[in-house]
């Protein structure tokens, strides 16, 4: 019913900022509670941050005043803008919309395929 498709991500030095996009497709995601996870190999998945349908964001501690989570409704996409990037923050990182909202251990229910993230120290 949605369909997700991350783009955006990339090789990039440690303090050095990246900016992930998600575009949606088949239903517009206004209707939909947004959100970011990642995973590292040998890792369980990790929440990163989400936006819910009215606009309230949460993020994870350890990305708190570095990343933000946006949507810009006119082009159905959801972005997340990482700056003063971390070794730390390299991972697979992952695109999701459901109906509830999204936090950690949630399960969304529509994903994409994920974009890489490496930073270098």
């Amino acid at each position: 019913q949605v369909q997700l498709v991350e783009s955006g991500g990339g090789l990039v030095q440690a303090g050095g900022s990246l900016r992930l996009s998600c575009a949606a497709s088949g239903r517009t995601l206004t209707t939909y509670n947004v959100g970011w996870f990642r995973q590292a190999p040998g890792k369980e998945r990790e929440f990163v941050a989400s936006r819910t349908v009215i606009g309230e964001t949460y993020y994870e501690d350890s990305v708190k005043g570095r990343f933000t989570i946006s949507r810009d409704s006119a082009k159905n996409t959801v972005y997340l803008q990482m700056n003063s990037l971390k070794p730390e923050d390299t991972a697979l990182y992952y695109c999701a919309a459901g109906r509830t909202v999204i936090t950690a251990g949630t399960n969304p229910d529509y994903w994409g395929q994920g974009t890489q993230v490496t930073v270098s120290s």
